[in-house]
């Protein structure tokens, strides 16, 4: 029986993330950044692959409203994602294309013009995309759709779910 090939993935990128609620005004993305590293555990085409990441993401609140001053959101945390992928071209060779999906948890641990206390600390996801490997190299993109309310108290503040688009790149370290 054949084993499991492991990659290792350090990876770095960039996010784009908006709230789902509009009142009084518009949330609209900004960008934000993450840091971390996953583990690919692949057999024939088929892969899992968890990660851990460092996450900012960032968002700006423009008012409708002239007496409401306009302010950039920023919310950091943990973000550790369970993909599922399929490689589309052989695993092995120097060019390689995946699509995948899987589901996500974001755990909070700083913001920035945001109570924290108004915030739920854990966040969960789930997200599709697509990644191109060449040699070494590996760059991803993906959507992420918020399953839960980031809101603690929606009485008080209720902004809704986030959406965010990921796009990393890194190195394939196999071993």
């Amino acid at each position: 029986m054949a084993q499991a090939q492991i990659v290792i993935k350090p990876a770095a990128g960039v996010n784009f993330t908006d709230l789902s609620k509009d009142e009084g005004g518009e949330f609209k993305a900004r960008v934000g950044w993450q840091i971390g590293g996953s583990i690919m555990l692949s057999k024939d085409r088929v892969y899992l692959e968890p990660g851990v990441f460092y996450v900012q993401k960032s968002t700006k609140f423009e008012s409708s409203n002239s007496s409401v001053s306009d302010v950039d959101f920023n919310i950091s945390g943990i973000r550790v994602p369970v993909t599922i992928g399929v490689n589309l071209l052989d695993e092995k060779s120097t060019v390689n294309v995946r699509i995948f999906g899987g589901g996500s948890a974001f755990v909070l641990t700083n913001t920035k013009n945001l109570d924290k206390d108004f915030l739920k600390n854990a966040d969960w996801g789930v997200y599709a995309g697509a990644g191109l490997d060449i040699s070494l190299f590996f760059l991803d993109a993906s959507y992420e759709w918020s399953l839960t309310d980031i809101s603690d108290d929606l009485d008080r503040i209720d902004v809704g779910k986030t959406r965010s688009i990921f796009v990393q790149a890194g190195f394939r370290i196999k071993l």
